[in-house]
């Protein structure tokens, strides 16, 4: 079933060439749905609040983090979530940067995310979120970190 998804959405893509995006500018009332659920995933790391992460997690999110590690299932996103940010103190900010609707209840949302380190170093990376739209309440269902090459 996740493979026929990700298919469809690439077919989506790559068919469908006045799919709506967001350039930056303010972001549309339909886009603030989605921004809002990047705050509140951004908040349940901050504060550990495993509540708050299944609550806008798919139970089969799957995660691909910067160190190549894949993470299948809520329990699995949540624990690695967990010992991500202990093992990486530090503030994280998640800036959405884009937002590209592929329909009503797809989206896929673009962020600058940094973590400030104790030391004061920063680690710049990216964030991809795919959104899915089901019984009136959009959550994530998958994410990507990855480091930008230099």
């Amino acid at each position: 079933m996740k493979m026929y998804f990700l298919l469809s959405m690439g077919l989506v893509i790559f068919f469908n060439s006045d799919i709506s995006a967001q350039d930056g500018k303010e972001p549309n009332s339909r886009s603030k749905e989605i921004y809002l659920l990047i705050d509140n995933y951004a908040l349940a790391r901050e504060k550990k609040d495993t509540v708050l992460l299944r609550k806008i997690l798919t139970n089969d999110i799957d995660q691909l983090v910067s160190t190549g590690e894949w993470r299948y299932g809520i329990n699995e996103a949540i624990k690695g979530m967990l010992q991500s940010s202990v093992g990486n103190p530090g503030s994280r900010i998640l800036k959405v940067e884009k937002v590209r609707f592929l329909d009503e209840s797809t989206a896929i949302a673009d962020a600058h995310y940094e973590i400030k380190n104790p030391d004061n170093t920063i680690r710049k990376m990216w964030s991809s979120f795919v959104a899915v739209k089901a019984l009136g309440t959009w959550k994530i269902a998958a994410i990507r970190n990855m480091l930008p090459g230099k």
